[in-house]
């Protein structure tokens, strides 16, 4: 399968302060894939490293076949929407779409002009007297104007209201399918995640603590309910995920392609943000040692 990013002992010092640390991680193109993880893990720099406004440290990275950043035709392959959907106040909506002709090689000018009148707006209107909402959707036009191969949304929608966060989601989908983009969605809210991403990463403390096909992943992971037992009984296909216990009951998430055959056990699936929540915890000494109890981690999703 062919990887639209590939990074290997990647990494990003600021002074003494590791902001990415031997990251290790290969995307494969022709997916949504949502990267997602607490505060601190490394989500932004990873992102802003793919499209080269910062140079590795360490290890190396390498996005759509190339170095990020490495000439006009590399820029080219890659759009990139940021937090803050970039937009300048003073200019139309026009005066966007000028600009990015100018800047953009395979720029597509009926692709931009289709989305515009597709989403209601005024070409003569300023930037700065758009909602929140319509600024996120006149950056996303931007970005798949370029054509590019690799869309790179950071926390795109984590401003806005539900509504539009709705909206704009629901015209990612739509653009995805209709120009066949490969994109990268950074997001803290694991039900946008749900909504359009078919591919996941776990991103704790610069580690990739689990990826792949979200359908895939939902299907082999359990959530299991019994009575208290040690988590070094389990079988030697169960990889233990998470684990709680109170004085007579334990609570495993656990990832296996087997069936599951102990009685004991009453199995449940997990939804997507039950499985991201449990990657996410991060483990004490007392887990390390046994697979027990586990401290969860510095900031749930929501």
């Amino acid at each position: 399968m062919t990887a639209v990013l590939e990074a290997r002992g990647l990494g990003k010092r600021y002074r003494r302060r590791w902001a990415l640390q031997d990251c290790t991680l290969e995307i494969p193109a022709g997916h949504v894939t949502g990267l997602v993880g607490p505060n601190g893990a490394g989500k932004t720099t990873l992102l802003s490293l793919a499209v080269g406004l910062l140079a590795p440290t360490a290890g190396t990275i390498e996005v759509c076949g190339g170095v990020p950043a490495g000439g006009a035709e590399q820029l080219a392959k890659v759009g990139f929407v940021a937090q803050d959907t970039p937009t300048y106040a003073n200019l139309s909506i026009e005066d966007h779409l000028r600009l990015g002709a100018h800047l953009n090689p395979r720029w597509d000018r009926s692709i931009a002009q289709t989305r515009i009148e597709r989403l209601g707006l005024d070409p003569t209107q300023r930037a700065g007297k758009l909602s929140g909402g319509q600024r996120a959707q006149l950056a996303l036009t931007l970005g798949l104007a370029k054509r590019p191969e690799l869309l790179i949304l950071d926390e795109p929608v984590a401003s806005l209201d539900p509504l539009a966060r709705r909206e704009f989601l629901q015209v990612l989908m739509e653009a995805v399918a209709e120009h066949d983009v490969s994109v990268l969605l950074s997001s803290h809210v694991v039900s946008d995640l749900e909504r359009v991403c078919d591919h996941l990463v776990v991103l704790v403390d610069s580690e990739v603590r689990v990826e792949g096909e979200v359908e895939s992943l939902l299907a082999t992971h359990h959530r299991l309910t019994g009575p208290r037992r040690e988590t070094d009984s389990l079988p030697a296909d169960q990889h233990l995920v998470s684990a709680s216990h109170t004085d007579r009951q334990s609570t495993l998430v656990v990832r296996t392609e087997a069936p599951i055959l102990d009685p004991a056990w009453t199995v449940t699936r997990l939804g997507l943000e039950d499985l991201v929540l449990a990657y996410m915890e991060v483990p004490s000494a007392d887990t390390r040692r046994n697979g027990d109890a586990r401290k969860p981690a510095l900031e749930v999703l929501r």
